[in-house]
């Protein structure tokens, strides 16, 4: 759907994945087009625009269109190999005049989000177009109208939507961090890294923000649907303090070294939470394992070898639900020694941030089997 130079996939050449191009990219490609074609007449196709960092992709419209005073672009976005919510989306911009003096104005159509919540780069009431992607389209606008870096705005409403917007934003983190009835149109570099989870991650930051503007001095990161029920029906926190962390715990630690809540509870399977207490930050099976000599050596420290046997059983696991369930039988608090050595790590991470940090590991039907 569009073809780059500059260099960009050459750097994901080793990992055989193929990049691809955010929102926010394809809503200043088919805004440059929109407004080339309201400037000249015609619509560029492809039409080329500059990132960020150089890179000069040229990107195919989907359909285009001409009326009295206005005119209006769109482009399907690739996300590459990354498995994006977004991918195939179909991002239109319609340009028209603005009043003198205005500079640009943007306004979000159907499919585009609006800020509810206040702790976003943006101003409550703000369709959900976020900052970096505002310039990029700034930038296009000007270099249709060739004129020099530093020049005053054109004079123009740029309406950006996107096909099925609403329905794609439920399955991102919009509604939580109080974004509503669309999707953002994102990207700092206008570039898809596969498999980064950039979008994951900022949403994270994100939701640790708005929690910083409501005040909100208690928040849990979760590792799922289950951890986060535990954690509401033990606190019952409000939606925007629950941060859908995934495997991302990582992402929520370093986050709060530098934008610090008073209180973390840290909850999910016991699994993922021994991963943590083993030192990993990211806790997908792909780039984390469970580690039986570890968990050995913590049912060990916990009085595992007061029972004949059972360290060498636990050296022999399967999985870690295995371990903790040799341990219950036994009466070893091996849940418990898991969370306390999940929490050191955490707060390692956090160094000396304000940050007061409990972690609880549940079983699969979200039973606490430790805590710390």
């Amino acid at each position: 759907m569009a073809e780059v130079t500059g260099g960009r996939e050459g750097q994901l050449e080793h990992t055989g994945l193929r990049p691809g191009w955010t929102t926010g990219a394809c809503a200043t490609a088919a805004t440059a087009a929109a407004y080339a074609a309201l400037r000249h007449g015609e619509f560029p196709d492809p039409v080329t625009i500059t990132l960020p960092k150089g890179q000069t992709p040229a990107f195919a419209l989907t359909a285009h269109d001409r009326g009295d005073g206005w005119a209006q672009a769109a482009v399907t976005k690739d996300a590459g190999d990354d498995p994006d919510v977004t991918h195939c989306a179909v991002v239109r911009s319609r340009v028209r005049a603005g009043e003198p003096g205005s500079g640009v104005t943007f306004v979000g159509g159907h499919g585009v989000g609006r800020v509810t919540l206040p702790g976003l780069p943006l101003a409550v009431g703000e369709p959900a177009i976020n900052p970096v992607p505002r310039q990029m389209m700034r930038d296009a606008l000007r270099r249709v109208d060739e004129v020099p870096e530093g020049a005053a705005d054109p004079d123009v409403v740029v309406e950006i939507s996107v096909d099925q917007g609403v329905e794609m934003a439920r399955h991102t983190w919009n509604p939580r961090i109080g974004i509503l009835d669309g999707l953002s149109i994102l990207g700092t570099t206008g570039v898809v890294v596969p498999y980064s989870c950039s979008a994951w991650i900022d949403s994270i930051r994100r939701g640790i923000d708005v929690s910083e503007a409501l005040g909100l001095e208690h928040v849990a990161g979760c590792t799922g649907s289950t951890s986060e029920r535990v954690v509401s029906e033990l606190y019952d926190l409000p939606t925007p303090a629950l941060l859908d962390m995934g495997d991302f715990v990582g992402a929520v630690l370093k986050y709060l070294k530098h934008h610090p809540r008073p209180r973390l509870t840290i909850c999910g399977g016991f699994a993922k939470i021994s991963k943590l207490a083993n030192g990993h930050l990211d806790l997908h099976s792909g780039r984390s394992q469970v580690d039986k000599t570890h968990l050995a050596s913590l049912a060990a420290a916990a009085g595992a070898g007061a029972h004949p046997g059972l360290v060498d059983r636990l050296l022999q696991v399967n999985t870690g639900l295995e371990a903790l369930t040799l341990c219950q039988e036994a009466g070893v608090p091996l849940g418990n020694a898991v969370a306390h050595a999940a929490r050191e790590v955490a707060l390692r991470v956090v160094d000396e941030a304000p940050v007061a940090i409990e972690v609880i590991c549940i079983d699969r039907s979200g039973t606490i089997v430790g805590k710390a």
